[in-house]
């Protein structure tokens, strides 16, 4: 199991610490130092959509140009930005038994871990 965000994301901490506390490992992934794999991409937004996994509603994406925002416009232009702009990537996002799940909330975790 792999956590991948930002580690001063308040939404990473929650999941962080949720996951801490209910004697859950995983391992995390730094956007930031450790970057984002082109290919990982691909297999999220193959599961997810590259809709839900472009964060429209964070800081990133506010202070791109309209230009820049309006040039999202598939798989191909979102990977691109992601690439370039891994904060735009929506977080956390957690990879167990193979499949990814975006966000936090306590509800989904505790139904994704049977809680």
């Amino acid at each position: 199991m792999k956590l991948y965000g930002i580690p001063n994301c308040s939404t990473v901490k929650k999941a962080r610490a949720w996951l801490a506390d209910h004697a859950h490992d995983a391992l995390f992934h730094d956007f930031r130092k450790q970057g984002v794999d082109a290919a990982w991409l691909h297999e999220v937004v193959a599961q997810t959509g590259w809709q839900a996994l472009v964060n429209t509603r964070g800081t990133t994406w506010r202070k791109l140009t309209d230009a820049e925002k309006a040039a999202v416009t598939d798989e191909t232009s979102a990977i691109a930005l992601m690439l370039a702009q891994p904060s735009v990537i929506k977080r956390p996002v957690l990879e167990r038994d193979g499949s990814y799940h975006l966000g936090f909330t306590e509800e989904h975790y505790q139904a994704l871990f049977g809680e």
